[in-house]
């Protein structure tokens, strides 16, 4: 019988919680404005886990994957003290363009419901212009 979440996802969770943690207390000390852990991904033996953030401001990228990939023996460790493992997977941090791809799409959304209400109220003005206009025979006369 196929079980919901294996322990391997259950440890991932609970590692992504731990690192949000943790970064959000240690973020400020790198001058990342807004960090966001968005997923962990483990391999089945939990060796490896990786990490997948997203940060507010763009230009911070690069300097937010430096910094992450700089305090991963740091987070691991601390990793170690906050929950009960045998051996903490190595961590490696990846960009999640999820966020950026969603506010993408959410502009190009708006871009089209705009051009669609232009096109409407251009369609309707256009409709009370022609049925004011006198060459249309008036059906009350």
């Amino acid at each position: 019988m196929p079980q919901g979440f294996g322990r391997h996802q259950r440890v991932a969770e609970q590692i992504r919680r731990e690192i949000a943690d943790l970064l959000r207390e240690e973020i400020r000390q790198a001058g990342i404005s807004l960090l966001t852990v968005t997923d962990c991904e483990v391999t089945r033996d939990l060796s490896f886990a990786r990490i997948y953030y997203s940060v507010l401001n763009a230009e911070e990228r690069d300097r937010a994957q430096a910094w992450l990939d700089s305090a991963a023996g740091h987070l691991r460790s601390e990793l170690a003290h906050r929950m009960r493992l045998r051996s903490v997977p190595r961590l490696s941090f990846h960009f999640d363009p999820s966020i950026e791809h969603g506010m993408q799409m959410d502009a190009l959304i708006s871009a089209v419901r705009k051009q669609d209400d232009a096109h409407s109220a251009a369609a309707g003005e256009s409709d009370a212009d022609d049925s004011a206009s006198p060459d249309t025979p008036n059906p009350e006369r």
